[in-house]
């Protein structure tokens, strides 16, 4: 049975399911991410990212929309 609970909380400090976490996946890609890439180049492309959602318009949801 499939453990539920919110990461973003309870993992703060560190996943707390271990090799059952349902975002295995994502952690081994975290994981490479960070030993591969430079803090300097996490900067950039943060920094990046802000430029771009600085600059883009607004964006409308209604709910409506499927």
């Amino acid at each position: 049975m499939e453990q539920k609970i919110n990461c973003a909380e309870a993992c703060v400090n560190g996943c707390v399911l271990g090799d059952k976490c349902p975002n295995i996946e994502f952690k081994e890609a975290t994981v490479k991410f960070v030993e591969e890439t430079s803090l300097d180049e996490m900067l950039r492309i943060a920094e990046e990212r802000l430029r771009k959602r600085i600059t883009e318009p607004p964006k409308w949801v209604f709910p409506e929309d499927p």
